[in-house]
């Protein structure tokens, strides 16, 4: 399962009960985060999750109302006695980003370990958590992450008892291990049944619409987009400033056949983002208007089980 908190909903500036954009995510005893605006601390307080937790940060670009909450989390980190590694991953011009961070976060004691990412299409894993960077469409360098959390087989004990394999290394054998065993080698593959639905989650804030998205996260457990501005009329303002509307965002949501849609980078004109609700909703029905604190656990479908 995944869980994923909105610890922010804001975009250009905090209002008083609106942080700057910032989502956590976790799975398997592992917490992300991704983007760290300003207040995300207070957010993460409010929520209970220790920053102590958190062993990667994914920054969609560098535009302060994703980034200027880094400096108290890291140094939150260092006074919470952490020793261990945390990994920053983002589009080009990281190390520049952070060395400005280091001039006001001095004491730093863990390593923290950089990932500029200059391609198209990214692909990495973080922690069994598969994620996918692929370019947005801002006015500077930026991304959207497609996160697929994959779910093993379903172990065969039919399998394994036709091929005699012992009882004691079908575990191993279950996580996707090979195993030897008195010169015998296995393979999950023997005891493993038909590959299972996994969990798909899509982040893309700050772009005109992506319809990468239709090819990439098609059927998306949850896509979590922008609702920068909810009045249609300001279309000509979203494409100057290279943002999307509700509307956009929400006929996006549709092609790709997601589940659900959580709208998120309300700008500051967004006093109440409900107001659009029955515009919204006759596009795609299944669509949130989310707020500081938004929470879900994306769970496996245990399908023909």
């Amino acid at each position: 399962m995944l869980d994923v908190c909105l610890l922010g909903t804001g975009g250009t500036v905090p209002l008083p009960n609106r942080w700057l954009t910032s989502l956590f995510l976790r799975w398997q005893g592992h917490a992300m985060l991704v983007d760290c605006g300003e207040g995300t601390q207070i957010a993460l307080h409010q929520q209970a999750i220790s920053c102590k937790s958190i062993d990667t940060i994914l920054l969609t670009h560098y535009h302060t109302d994703h980034t200027a909450g880094l400096p108290g989390i890291l140094l939150t980190m260092a006074k919470s006695e952490r020793t261990e590694p945390v990994t920053i991953y983002g589009p080009k011009g990281l190390v520049d980003v952070m060395e400005g961070v280091y001039k006001v976060a001095r004491y730093i004691p863990f390593e923290i370990n950089l990932i500029e990412m200059t391609e198209k299409e990214n692909d990495f894993i973080v922690d069994g958590l598969k994620i996918k960077a692929i370019n947005a469409k801002h006015s500077v360098p930026c991304f959207a992450y497609i996160f697929q959390l994959d779910r093993m087989p379903k172990f065969d004990r039919q399998k394994a008892e036709a091929l005699n394999i012992p009882m004691r290394i079908w575990g191993q054998l279950q996580k996707g291990n090979v195993v030897e065993k008195d010169g015998i080698t296995y393979d999950p593959s023997q005891v493993l049944g038909q590959p299972r639905r996994g969990i798909q989650m899509v982040y893309a804030t700050d772009t005109r619409p992506l319809d990468r998205l239709v090819d990439l996260a098609s059927h998306a457990d949850l896509y979590i987009g922008e609702g920068m501005y909810g009045d249609p009329e300001k279309i000509e303002k979203a494409m100057l400033n290279k943002h999307s509307t509700m509307q956009e965002t929400a006929i996006l949501a549709k092609k790709m056949e997601a589940k659900e849609l959580w709208f998120t980078h309300y700008s500051p004109s967004v006093k109440d983002p409900m107001e659009y609700a029955d515009v919204i909703h006759q596009i795609f029905n299944n669509a949130v208007f989310s707020h500081d604190g938004q929470q879900k656990t994306l769970r496996f479908i245990d399908e023909g089980e």
